[in-house]
């Protein structure tokens, strides 16, 4: 079992940034793959990015170049900084992990709201 905190989330303007943080209850070296994804209120979750264990990255088109994935695997933590916030990136943001086997995790999720 794996447990996964998100925190960080708020109240922005538009233009904003934010920093989420996504701490893993074991090694991050012992996940495959680390995401986050959001889901805005009647929509879908979507996946926004990725971090595997060799420290490649992915992106959703929607959120290249606004957004970053960092890790500090001492604190076995993933950051997502989000810059340029607009409006529509208002959602639940929710820290995934893909472990072995197929064992999936998430987290409780953190609200982000982009409003003036």
């Amino acid at each position: 079992q794996v447990q996964l905190v998100e925190s960080g989330g708020g109240l922005v303007q538009p233009g904003g940034s934010l920093r989420l943080s996504c701490v893993a209850s074991t090694s991050i070296f012992s996940i495959n793959v680390m995401g986050w994804y959001r889901q805005a209120p009647g929509k879908q979750r979507e996946f926004i990015a990725e971090i595997t264990s060799g420290g490649s990255t992915n992106y959703a088109d929607s959120v290249k170049g606004r957004f970053t994935l960092s890790r500090d695997n001492a604190k076995n933590t993933v950051y997502l900084q989000m810059n340029s916030l607009k409006p529509e990136d208002t959602a639940v943001y929710y820290c995934n992990a893909e472990m072995a086997m197929g064992l999936d995790y998430w987290g409780q999720g953190t609200q982000v709201t982009v409003s003036s």
